[in-house]
């Protein structure tokens, strides 16, 4: 069982991280930081930027430490509760040495949990909570959600946010009625303008009835394949087997896979061969179900579908598709490790335990 995060309260400091790509820090991301802070803010959250999170993107690429330390002053320091990762990447995996070797970072992990939220290459990091024991949401990050350019955040997206505050004995992660086009330009001039909207059908069944449970584990498909193969990076896989962020199958074993495709978009056949690196890994093989994110702006929408088909037709694994978690627009958020519950006749997903501890 995985440590809890307290819940957040009203004046609760929450620390901001660049843990992977340095865009906050830019200039031309000003109107964003001021919106993010503004949200943060509405919510009765007091924002801190950890010392190396706006040192811009040259910066953070080439000094990963920078980007590690702010992950270990966030949780040393007990005035914080809470932490939101600023955007994703491409190279969080590269935190691996100063933070996995590290043991009074694992040890404030362990004993002093606190709040992390983030989607994308985030998924590393999410990882490495994992392995130290901590509960980690895949969820909504600053740039993308809190410094959203609409007039207000997306409401579904408030509401996931909203449930930071809120520790519940059961959690429905309801569907969302609409879906969000991504934006093509993110400038100034944009603030306070309404994105394309469009009505949703809500989680599809592709396979499966009746009800099925499990731990929830997965993340950004991309981000969880470049472990095993170091697509991007060649050090990538070095490091993962070194320091065994991609878990192993025993621990995928009857868990609830959830996987999502960046803005990347990869086509139907990239898509199969990022399915068949968890298939050669016997993650495929190992778990109960599989709950797919939607594809950002629905792109591949259904061919995605037969290529999740095709590549679980040998175990007929049940399939939830057209979840609001990733990339698409609004977000909820999945906590790591916890009791999971899909009931394939009524298109539900629940999870079955608190988000947080109990604090008195």
């Amino acid at each position: 069982m995985l440590v809890k995060p307290p819940m957040l309260h009203k004046g609760d400091q929450v620390a901001i991280v660049s843990l992977s790509q340095g865009t906050l820090g830019e200039n031309f991301a000003h109107h964003q930081r001021q919106l993010g802070i503004q949200r943060l803010q509405e919510f009765g959250l007091r924002p801190v930027f950890m010392d190396n999170t706006l040192r811009g993107i040259n910066y953070l690429k080439t000094h990963p430490q920078a980007r590690a330390q702010d992950l270990k002053q966030a949780f040393a320091d007990e005035q914080i509760k809470g932490i939101f990762a600023a955007i994703g990447g491409e190279d969080a995996f590269k935190l691996a040495p100063y933070l996995l070797e590290d043991e009074k970072f694992k040890q404030n992990v362990l004993h002093h949990p606190k709040l992390f939220s983030g989607f994308s290459d985030t998924t590393v990091n999410h990882l490495m909570f994992y392995q130290i024991g901590m509960q980690s949401f895949y969820g909504p990050n600053f740039l993308n959600d809190l410094a959203e350019l609409s007039p207000q955040l997306l409401p579904y997206t408030k509401r996931t946010l909203e449930h930071y505050f809120v520790n519940s004995t059961q959690t429905t992660v309801e569907a969302s009625t609409v879906w969000y086009e991504e934006r093509t330009d993110f400038s100034a001039a944009q603030v306070g303008t309404l994105r394309p909207q469009h009505k949703d059908e809500g989680y599809v069944v592709l396979r499966g009835h009746g009800l099925v449970e499990g731990r929830l584990l997965g993340g950004c498909i991309e981000t969880l394949t470049d472990l095993l193969v170091g697509s991007r990076y060649h050090e990538e896989i070095a490091i993962n087997s070194k320091y065994q962020i991609f878990p192993s199958v025993q621990e995928w074993q009857d868990k609830i896979l959830f996987i999502e495709t960046s803005e990347n978009q990869p086509t139907p056949d990239k898509y199969r061969k990022l399915l068949n690196i968890l298939k050669t890994a016997g993650v495929l093989q190992a778990v109960k179900a599989i709950i797919v994110g939607k594809p950002q702006n629905k792109k591949y929408y259904t061919e995605y579908q037969q290529v999740l088909l095709d590549m679980t037709d040998l175990e007929q694994t049940p399939i939830l598709y057209n979840c609001n978690f990733g990339h698409a627009y609004p977000r909820a958020a999945l906590p790591y490790g916890a009791q999971a519950q899909i009931d394939f006749d009524q298109r539900s997903l629940t999870i079955m335990e608190p988000w947080f501890q109990d604090v008195d």
